[in-house]
């Protein structure tokens, strides 16, 4: 095997990619930004956030996007550091009652293209101390598009149980209503499904899973066997998958 640097990352030419995308010093930032959520903090730590998440996160957007791109070339792996796939660090205090500024974890969100904010389909990648995950799907959808995805539900039964047959340690999650929508009976055969919020299928992961070589092509698989609920959600919004 022939091994070399590119960047901080350590590739294996041959075998498959063994690239490092994060290191544990990505969550330790993260749980010191936990323990000292102030402008004054984060100002004084500000190279550590650059050099031990946002560059990490921003080289793990770009590595995706060869691999996002054989899955289906509709979804979007946006490097931009503003902007793109990578959800910023301040948090919108305006309406909340936690007037805490920075997130206390970091977000990645590869969206379709036809997706002009975040709830489009798309994959998602959490990293957060002891709360990472992988999701799949739409999450809060507005009401004209939770309408098409519920109309979609009950006119194609038979391809919604093919889409939410998630595998790979995915499972569905969520929001739900607790009433039957509007123009659904309770007694329908899929009003469990009709009664959700969030359209998502999401698989838990360790530190210690995000901070393996070859995670990159990992979370590439992960989105693969997701194929499935993605790619109804996007027939029935009429978006090309």
């Amino acid at each position: 095997m022939v091994e070399t640097i590119v960047g901080l990352q350590w590739v294996a030419m041959e075998g498959g990619s063994a690239e490092r995308s994060f290191t544990p010093a990505l969550f330790r930032f993260l749980r010191d930004l936990q323990a000292n959520n102030t402008r004054e903090w984060f100002g004084a730590n500000r190279d550590r956030y650059e050099a031990e998440v946002r560059g990490p996160a921003l080289d793990f957007v770009v590595d995706v996007a060869p691999r996002l791109e054989r899955i289906s070339r509709h979804f979007v792996a946006d490097p931009q550091p503003s902007g793109g796939s990578l959800f910023r660090i301040h948090r919108d205090t305006r309406f909340s009652k936690d007037k805490s500024p920075y997130k206390t974890y970091t977000g990645m969100q590869f969206r379709h293209e036809l997706g002009k904010d975040a709830h489009a389909p798309g994959f998602y990648l959490h990293l957060e101390p002891e709360a990472v995950f992988v999701g799949s799907g739409i999450w809060h959808p507005d009401a004209p598009t939770l309408a098409r995805i519920r109309e979609a539900i009950a006119d194609d039964a038979k391809a919604w149980r093919v889409g939410k047959r998630v595998g790979g340690g995915f499972e569905l999650a969520g929001d739900s209503l607790k009433r039957a929508p509007a123009g659904y009976d309770l007694d329908h055969p899929l009003i469990e499904d009709l009664r959700r919020k969030d359209f998502i299928c999401v698989a838990t992961l360790s530190e210690k899973d995000v901070c393996a070589p070859g995670f990159v092509d990992e979370f590439a698989r992960m989105c693969r066997a997701t194929s499935p609920l993605v790619r109804f959600l996007c027939a029935a919004l009429d978006a090309p998958y």
